[in-house]
Order: C-alpha cells, then sequence, then structure tokens
C-alpha cells in the first residue's frame, strides 16, 4: 500500500506541535501536522484571557512538577525563555510583565498563533485541521491513520496534550499511544484547578463569593504567595491553582488570609485601646468588612465586644485568620484544569530530545509529558522547550 510520505509527521497543532514543526520544517524537514480542531492553536487564543501570558522570566526547572524533576533541564536550558521572548521581539508583538515575572500579549492571543504559523510557513509546513487521526503503527517508517487518509514518515512527534478543558477536544490519546508503545503512563489528574468543599465548608465561602485577597497558601512544605478568590463553588485564585498541584485527597491546605501580621496580637492590641469595639469591626481594619465578619461568625464572636471576649478566643480569631485550616473535598476537575499533571512517563523519553527510547522516530511533548509547570506562563514555555528540541533531534 503506497501512501502520502513526509519526514515529519506532528500529531496536534498546539503551542509544542506548532513549535516542533516549524523548527523541523527550517531545517529542511518535509512536515505534515494533523489536529482534530476546525483551526490551529485553539488553547493559545483563549489563554491567559485571551493575551496569552507566553512565558515567565523564571521559568527553571525548579518551576515544574515531575516524577523526574530532572527531567525538564535540558530542553529548559536548550531552548530558554529569552529565545521565545526574542522571537516575540523579531515579530514585533508588543508585551507586558505582570507579577512574578509573568509575560503577556499587550493586545491578542492570536498574535503568538499568526507568530507560530509565520514560522512553520517559513519552514514550508503543512497543515491539516479537522482531521482525526486513530491509530499511528509501525516501529520507523511510521503510519499515521486518519479519516483524511494515511501518511507515513520516518519520525512522529506526538502533541496532543492531556485532558484539561475537555470543551475543547481534549483527549487521552498521547496516553494510549504511548502505552500501545510499551511506554508507562505516571497518575494523571486535574492541575491547576479549583478546589472544592464539603457542605459546611462551602457555606462559609460561598457566602464571601467575589471576595479576593492576597494570602499565603500552603501544603505540606509547599506554599505559594499569591491571591485566594473566594467563589460560590469553594476557592480558586492563582495561590489556589498552584497549590492544586500539590494536594492530594485527605489532605488540609492552610491559608494565610493577612501575611506579615501577627492577627492575634493585632486583635489583643486593639482590646486594650479599643474595648468597646465589636471584633467584626477591628478585624475589618484588616480585612474586607464582608471576609471579616464572615470570619467572626465562623469563630462564634458576632456582635461580640473586644472587652466582652477572652484572650484565648481572640487567640483562636487570630489563628483563623493566619492559618485558615480547611480540608478540600476534592478538584472541579478537568473540565477547568488549565493542565494535566502527570503523563508519559519520562523514563521512556530521551530529555535531550523527547524522542522515546523504545521506539526511535518516536517523539512526545509538550502537555503529554510527565512535566508541569507552575501557573503563570510556565506550561507555555515546557511546548516552546519540549518542541524546539524534538525539532532541533528529528
Amino acid at each position: 500500500m503506497s501512501y502520502e510520505t513526509y519526514d515529519v509527521i506532528v500529531i496536534g497543532a498546539g503551542a509544542a506541535g506548532l513549535m516542533a514543526a516549524a523548527t523541523a520544517g527550517q531545517r529542511g524537514r518535509r512536515v505534515l501536522v494533523l489536529d482534530h480542531n476546525e483551526k490551529p492553536g485553539v488553547k493559545i487564543l483563549i489563554s491567559g484571557g485571551g493575551r496569552c501570558n507566553f512565558t515567565n522570566r523564571q521559568a527553571t526547572a525548579d518551576r515544574y512538577v515531575s516524577a523526574n524533576p530532572h527531567f525538564a533541564k535540558s530542553a529548559l536550558k536548550r531552548y530558554t525563555q529569552t529565545d521565545f521572548i526574542e522571537m516575540v521581539t523579531r515579530y514585533r508583538i508588543a508585551f507586558h510583565e505582570r507579577e512574578l515575572g509573568q509575560l503577556f500579549c499587550d493586545e491578542t492571543s492570536a498574535h503568538i498563533v499568526n507568530m507560530l504559523m509565520a514560522e512553520c510557513g517559513a519552514g514550508s509546513v503543512d497543515i491539516k485541521c479537522g482531521v482525526k487521526v486513530e491509530d499511528v503503527s509501525g516501529d520507523g517508517p511510521y503510519v499515521v491513520m486518519s479519516d483524511a487518509g494515511d501518511f507515513s514518515a520516518r519520525a512522529v512527534i506526538v502533541a496532543t496534550g492531556g485532558l484539561s478543558i475537555p470543551k475543547m477536544g481534549a483527549t487521552a490519546f498521547a496516553h494510549h499511544l504511548a502505552k500501545r508503545h510499551g511506554m508507562g503512563i505516571t497518575e494523571v489528574r486535574p492541575a491547576l484547578v479549583p478546589l472544592t468543599f464539603t457542605a459546611d465548608d462551602l457555606a462559609f465561602m460561598s457566602r464571601l463569593t467575589g471576595i479576593a485577597v492576597d494570602a499565603v497558601v500552603s501544603c505540606g512544605k509547599t506554599k505559594f504567595a499569591e491571591a485566594v478568590l473566594f467563589t460560590h463553588r469553594g476557592l480558586s485564585g492563582p495561590a489556589i491553582l498552584q497549590i492544586s498541584s500539590f494536594w492530594r485527597e485527605g489532605q488540609e491546605i492552610v491559608v494565610n488570609l493577612k501575611p506579615g501580621t501577627d492577627v492575634t496580637a493585632f486583635l489583643i492590641d486593639r482590646k486594650a485601646s479599643r474595648p468597646r469595639a465589636e471584633a467584626k469591626t477591628v478585624l475589618a481594619e484588616l480585612l474586607p468588612a464582608r471576609l471579616a465578619e464572615g470570619l467572626v461568625e465562623r469563630a462564634d464572636l458576632l456582635e461580640w465586644k473586644l472587652a466582652d471576649t477572652t484572650n484565648k478566643a481572640l487567640g483562636e480569631l487570630g489563628r483563623m485568620v493566619n492559618a485558615l485550616t480547611v480540608k478540600p473535598a476534592g478538584t472541579e476537575g478537568f473540565r477547568t484544569a488549565e493542565v494535566t499533571l502527570g503523563g508519559v512517563d519520562t523514563q521512556f523519553l530521551s530529555s535531550k530530545t523527547m524522542e522515546a527510547k523504545p521506539r526511535p522516530g518516536l517523539y512526545f511533548i509538550g502537555e503529554a509529558v510527565d512535566v508541569t509547570g507552575w501557573l503563570g506562563g510556565y506550561n507555555f514555555q515546557w511546548a516552546w522547550s519540549s518542541g524546539w528540541v524534538a525539532g532541533q533531534s528529528v
């Protein structure tokens, strides 16, 4: 049987796939990209509120979660955030830096997609969208079977992502394919995702919907200092999304709603200077009024004057602010998760090229792999770096 033959077939026209395709194409390889969506870069387009947090100035391997914490080092060092920023600058895409080194487009995420498409064009890459890939067979050359026909290539790069945001067509294709070709998959979980809570905690949190405060959230020894948002479903915001990658069922998280302030000492001091003031009024000097009232009610001190409140009770209220301890019931799942934690086990991949050790010529990159970045542009940088090294290798 004859197939249309390419040097490289990339499955997935997302961030990692387009980067790999452009890199390989500009090295003179004949490249085909296949994607089941109707247009390329769909996840890029919605990212960062439509402005694409395309990288982070602090993107180093210690900002990634993996069963092998060293795996990401090689790719991140070979193609750095500086390299990608230089490309963005070359295309005259205006961008700005937000807190913690996050870089966003000034205008629209579409500029990043257009840049990647131009890079693919420079490498004469053939991109076919609206094509469902059904399987990859062989051991080099490989045959990629799809509903648009079958194609053959010496190298196949799998860049189909993970399970996050299924409404955009996310599937476990990469994981199933890796298993069929003799590779393992680490535990797969939603990551960078809001947490959910039991009825008692939810009753407290949902009344505070819309309140956001700068906080420190910790789980075990891991902690993040960013905003926390109360929602009608529980807790969200950057600090919660970050800690969700480390939290496991049955664990508690601790939220310091006023970091840098000893709230117990503050309350006892106010008791001495303003004994007739209500606890909720005094606490509102430190926190939004609705949040202060909710915490005071949770501590059963609503309408209490400071003079009538024991130091022990004020200490319990202070600890509730500085160390609000709650046990999440779960997460909102892949429906709202920004990325997938876990994936193709890195012990089966070359860290220098992303090539599968059991299957030369087969590569796995981006979110499909067990490398998950922190919130803030880290996952895009992994897509660029892993895509680039694979594109350099094929």
